[in-house]
């Protein structure tokens, strides 16, 4: 399914949380880590950047607080997917692989693409 047209391709950092979240809840030092590791560390995420995302997302309905612990003396809020953001992110990856394909069509027609790779 593609995306309607009031959804707006999501941002890569945004993109990335979704994902590390896809695989189970975390808090959110331990979404920083994996999207550092989704992204071969190309995406680095501050935690001013992480909550504002982690707040918008919420808010959305895309991800919930799973549970809270205290973690000496800190709180630790855990983040999972809902199925509304399971669907987002499965069409936003839909909508990506899309494209990716379309460019290694013409790539390929160009003959700038002969071995799947890179041009």
């Amino acid at each position: 399914m593609l995306l309607s047209m009031t959804e707006s391709p999501l941002r890569e950092p945004t993109f990335l949380v979704l994902t590390a979240l896809a695989g189970s809840p975390r808090h959110g030092y331990a979404v920083i880590e994996d999207v550092l590791r989704i992204s071969d560390g190309r995406v680095r995420l501050r935690a001013g950047t992480l909550y504002a995302v982690l707040d918008r997302l919420r808010a959305d309905g895309l991800i919930e607080v799973e549970r809270e612990e205290v973690v000496q003396s800190r709180l630790r809020r855990y983040y999972r997917l809902t199925a509304l953001g399971a669907r987002r992110l499965a069409d936003e990856a839909a909508r990506l692989r899309h494209n990716a394909d379309a460019a290694r069509v013409r790539l390929r027609r160009g003959g700038l693409l002969t071995d799947g790779g890179a041009a």
